[in-house]
């Protein structure tokens, strides 16, 4: 009894610890997208399999290695983990992006002849200045929702930003992830630097807040955009239906009609 409801804690802790890991193209926790399918822990050695599926058979290869290598990675540095084991399932790409993620080795020279060389640094870039931009664009719409003059919003420090309380959940729960990029980059480093500075560092003007306000608007709204249509495919491609009883024939298959394995996703579920 005691065995297991220490597997219960420390497969907790993983689920916990995933939802630091998000999706580079939506900047939302795969945990929330429903991609991680399965966390198994073997308390022999503390080792542990993590497995996890996208909306579609032909998503992206490099948002695939992405994801399964921050799950590694995030995995990886709980102090009581051992071995870290991640299967990405049903996809074109799954052998490849299995083997290098579990094998240590980089994107490159698992894709070399489609990448001609470049790694994804490029690529994780321009997705984490996306998500700087979201992630900025819901704490300017919470400042203004409270009343805070333009002028206040872009002379606002790291230390005022901080003494600010949030009371709605979205604006909650988004602080201390813009905070942690903003600090992450070098944006802002001690409690007198700017609190909303661009991706390049620059300030803001009174003037510009605006049009810098729209240009946010339109980069929350292609990833809103995205993040509807992946939940969409994932819904389609993973839907409930009604197969006879003597299992699921060839035509099921061929519709894409054979519902997933069975996943629970209640966090405190062993697996």
């Amino acid at each position: 009894m005691f065995l297991k409801f220490q597997e219960t804690e420390l497969v907790a802790e993983i689920w916990d610890c995933l939802e630091h890991v998000t999706d580079p193209e939506l900047d939302e926790p795969v945990t929330d997208m429903g991609f991680v399918e399965k966390i198994s822990v073997d308390q022999q050695d503390n080792r542990v399999e993590v497995e996890f599926r996208l909306p579609t058979y032909w998503c992206s290869p490099n948002f695939a290695f992405l994801m399964a290598f921050d799950i590694h990675n995030a995995v990886s540095r709980l102090p009581w983990v051992t071995g870290v084991g991640v299967t990405l399932n049903d996809h074109c790409f799954a052998d490849r992006v299995n083997e290098g993620v579990n094998g240590g080795r980089n994107f490159a020279s698992v894709f070399s002849e489609f990448c001609e060389g470049e790694n994804l640094d490029a690529v994780r870039l321009k997705f984490l200045e996306k998500a700087y931009m979201r992630r900025q664009e819901v704490m300017l719409l919470a400042l203004k929702a409270k009343g805070y003059p333009a002028a206040e919003i872009i002379g606002m420090t790291l230390e005022g930003f901080d003494a600010v309380k949030f009371c709605d959940p979205v604006s909650a729960k988004e602080k201390p992830r813009y905070r942690s990029l903003l600090m992450s980059r070098g944006l802002a480093e001690s409690p007198s630097d700017p609190a909303f500075p661009t991706w390049k560092g620059e300030r803001l003007t009174e003037g510009e807040l605006g049009d810098y306000m729209a240009r946010l608007r339109g980069v929350r709204i292609n990833m809103e955009f995205n993040g509807a249509l992946c939940r969409g495919l994932q819904s389609t491609r993973y839907k409930e239906v009604e197969i006879g009883k003597d299992g699921p024939g060839l035509i099921d298959f061929i519709q894409n009609r054979v519902p997933p394995r069975d996943v629970d996703r209640n966090p405190l579920a062993t697996t």
